[in-house]
Order: structure tokens, then C-alpha cells, then sequence
């Protein structure tokens, strides 16, 4: 790394692998759309839909619950029958 001249070859070098790969996802990107395969984006954005909608059903089974708890509370007759140890 000392030569000025291997730093900028090694530099040039790394620029260019870059721009390759680059190149090379945009092209699968393509193929994998011509094809009417999902891309990593693809699944990672169906992914996080589906935890958001996931998170919805908990917080959405929660208060069902809690519905159904204090239905069944308020439906419950009441018994205030005395026990003979109050007398």
C-alpha cells in the first residue's frame, strides 16, 4: 500500500467489482420479474406486511377477550345470598 500506484490499481479495481455486481442484481432483478419470481425485495416487503398484519390479529384477539370476559362478567347472575357465619 506504500506504492501510490497499487493503491489506485486496487482502488480502480474495487470500483469496477462494484459497479459489476451491480450490474448483475439489476439483471436478475430482471430475469427474476420476466419470470414472475418474487426478488428478495419482493419478499422482504410481503415479509413485513405480514408482521404488521400479524401485530393487527394480536392486538385485534385482545380486545375480543377482553369483550368476551366482561360480557361473560356482566351476564354472571348475581348471588347475595348471606352466609350464616355473617349472622
Amino acid at each position: 500500500m506504500a506504492n501510490p500506484r497499487f493503491a489506485e490499481a486496487l482502488g480502480h479495481a474495487a470500483q469496477k467489482a462494484f459497479e459489476a455486481k451491480g450490474h448483475l442484481d439489476r439483471n436478475i432483478q430482471t430475469v427474476l420479474s420476466l419470470l414472475s419470481l418474487p426478488s428478495r425485495a419482493d419478499i422482504n416487503r410481503l415479509v413485513s406486511k405480514l408482521e404488521a398484519i400479524q401485530g393487527s390479529l394480536v392486538n385485534l384477539n385482545l380486545k375480543v377477550d377482553r369483550l368476551v370476559t366482561e360480557s361473560a362478567a356482566a351476564n354472571r347472575p348475581r348471588n347475595h345470598r348471606r352466609n350464616d357465619d355473617d349472622e
